[in-house]
C-alpha cells in the first residue's frame, strides 16, 4: 500500500561545496545481480560512517539513523539505515512520465565521475536506490523477473547520477542534462538525455536497512553523505529534466560529505 509522501525540505548545491542486443542484456543483467546480491547478502554492522538522531522527520522509512560506504576489492557496498522499515513509501503513480515523481535512497560521493564512465564535466557522482512508478529506465535488465525489462520503474534499483547546481530547480540540484552520442556515458546508460547509468545491481532492502553492492574503483577514503530525497520529471519534458525537488533528510544534516568511505576489514 502506497504511503502518504513525506514532507520535503529543499537544499542548495552549495551545501555541497561546503562542501543503458536483448541477449547480451540479460545475461549482463543476470551477471550483475547476482554479484550485487551475493555481497549485498552480507549485512554491515551500524559502526562508523555518519549517525544521525532519529525522529526529526515525521515518516520513519526516510528517517535517516546511519550511513556508511566500504569498499573490498574493486567493488563498494553502501549502506543506511532508517528508524522505520525501509523502502515503505513509494511514489503515488500520474500515468506519464512527464510529471512524475522519483523517490531515492542516494549516497553523494567524491568519487572521480569517469570510474563509472561519465566524463569530467562538472558534478556530484552519486549512487541513488530509487522508485519511481510511471517509467522504466532499465532496459537491459528484469528486476522483477516477469520476462518484460521494460516495466520495472516501480521496483527499487539502482543508477548512478551526476548531480549539479540548477536554481530553477526547487530543491536547488538537478541529474545533470546531457546529449547521448555526445557526452561521454557508461556503456549501460539508458540513453536518456541525462546523465544517469543504470548499472543493474540490485538493491537488499530488509528491516531498516538499504544495502547495495557496486563494482567500483578509486573510492577507498572519499567522502561521502547520505540523504532520503524527491525528485519530479519535467511536466513538459524539458529542461531541466530531472529535478531534485527536495529531501526528507540528510544524514550529516547539511551535505557536507562527512563520511570517509573505508577498506573492509579482513
Amino acid at each position: 500500500m502506497t504511503q502518504t509522501a513525506p514532507r520535503t525540505r529543499s537544499f542548495r548545491h552549495a551545501a555541497l561545496g561546503a562542501t543503458l542486443g536483448a541477449t547480451l542484456g540479460a545475461m549482463l543483467g543476470a551477471a550483475l545481480t547476482m554479484l550485487g546480491t551475493a555481497f549485498a547478502h552480507e549485512p554491515l554492522d551500524h559502526t562508523g560512517g555518519i549517525t544521525a538522531p532519529a525522529g526529526d522527520v515525521e515518516v520513519v522509512d526516510v528517517d535517516i539513523v546511519h550511513a556508511k560506504v566500504v569498499t573490498d576489492g574493486n567493488v563498494a557496498t553502501f549502506h543506511m539505515a532508517v528508524s522505520g522499515a525501509a523502502g515503505a513509501t513509494r511514489p503515488t503513480p500520474v500515468g506519464t512520465l512527464a510529471g512524475s515523481s522519483v523517490f531515492a535512497y542516494v549516497w553523494p560521493t567524491s568519487i572521480d565521475r569517469s570510474e563509472v564512465g561519465f566524463d569530467a564535466a562538472a558534478g556530484i557522482l552519486a549512487l541513488a536506490v530509487t522508485a519511481h512508478p510511471d517509467f522504466d529506465d532499465t532496459p537491459l535488465f528484469d528486476e522483477n523477473g516477469d520476462g518484460d525489462p521494460n516495466n520495472d520503474g516501480a521496483d527499487w534499483h539502482s543508477h548512478w547520477v551526476v548531480l549539479v547546481e540548477d536554481k530553477a530547480c526547487s530543491g536547488g540540484l538537478k541529474v545533470r542534462d546531457v546529449s547521448p552520442g555526445q557526452d561521454v556515458l557508461p556503456k549501460t546508460a539508458p540513453g536518456l538525455p541525462i546523465a544517469l547509468d543504470s548499472p543493474g545491481m540490485s538493491p537488499l532492502i530488509k528491516g531498516a536497512t538499504v544495502q547495495i553492492t557496486v563494482p567500483v574503483q578509486g573510492a577507498a577514503n572519499v567522502n561521502f553523505d547520505a540523504v532520503a530525497a524527491k525528485l519530479q520529471v519535467h511536466e513538459q519534458g524539458k529542461v531541466p529534466l530531472l529535478c531534485v525537488t527536495g529531501t526528507y533528510k540528510v544524514a550529516s544534516g547539511n551535505l557536507t560529505l562527512p563520511g570517509v568511505i573505508m577498506r573492509k576489514d579482513k
